[in-house]
C-alpha cells in the first residue's frame, strides 16, 4: 500500500536525522522528493521510491497539526 503524501505535510522518517529529529517538511514534491528537518532546518532530496521506502507515517499539514 503506498502511503499519499502532499506538499507541505509533515513526515515522520524510519531513522532519524543526525540532530535527532525525525519529523521532516515536505517542500518539494517531482521525480525527486525534497524533505526539510524540522529541528535544524538541513534541506535534503531523495528520490521518490527511496523516499517512500524511508517514509514511517505522514502526519497531514503544518497547520493541521497546530489546530490538534
Amino acid at each position: 500500500m503506498e502511503k499519499i503524501f502532499n506538499l507541505g505535510d509533515l513526515v515522520v522518517m524510519k531513522k532519524p536525522h543526525a540532530c535527532g529529529e525525525n519529523m521532516w517538511k515536505i517542500v518539494r514534491v517531482g521525480v525527486d522528493v525534497k524533505i526539510k528537518c524540522v529541528n535544524c532546518g538541513r534541506e535534503v532530496m531523495i528520490d521518490r521510491l527511496e523516499f517512500a521506502r524511508k517514509l514511517k507515517k505522514v502526519l497531514g499539514e503544518e497547520n493541521e497539526e497546530k489546530k490538534s
